[in-house]
């Protein structure tokens, strides 16, 4: 297993780099099931953030790459479940993928809800807010 990191994947994805982005190619066009690449969690919350602040893809364009990522037997993703789980939310709702991840994970490992101040995770994601805590 190979370990991949987020600019290997924009690379791959992007195609914006001659040299890199053919690097990148080969590497992954020489994955197989026996000899995958590994991509790590926070490598996905990266390449979401990279991808729509530095090349402005669309929520379904990155929602398009997220599931063919999450697709590829080559590729084994870090908690795919989760992230799997997370790329759904974050494809209905107006939430960030990183808030997604973060609700989607807190459920997986038991909590009984997640807080936060940030009102769009509040609104979108079920997060409680926290100042609903304040008088506790």
């Amino acid at each position: 297993m190979i370990g991949l990191d987020t600019n290997v994947l924009v690379r791959y994805i992007a195609q914006d780099d001659p040299k890199q982005s053919a690097v990148a190619t080969n590497l992954i066009n020489s994955l197989t099931k026996e000899r995958p690449g590994f991509i790590s969690v926070v490598s996905m919350v990266e390449l979401v953030w990279v991808m729509q602040s530095c090349y402005e893809s669309t929520k379904k364009e990155i929602v398009n790459i997220l599931e063919m990522i999450l697709s590829t037997r080559e590729l084994i993703i870090e908690n795919a479940e989760t992230v799997f789980r997370a790329t759904h939310l974050y494809s209905v709702s107006g939430a960030d993928f990183s808030d997604c991840l973060i609700e989607r994970s807190a459920n997986k490992a038991g909590c009984e809800y997640s807080v936060t101040f940030d009102t769009d995770a509040i609104k979108h994601v079920g997060f409680r807010g926290l100042l609903s805590f304040a008088s506790i």
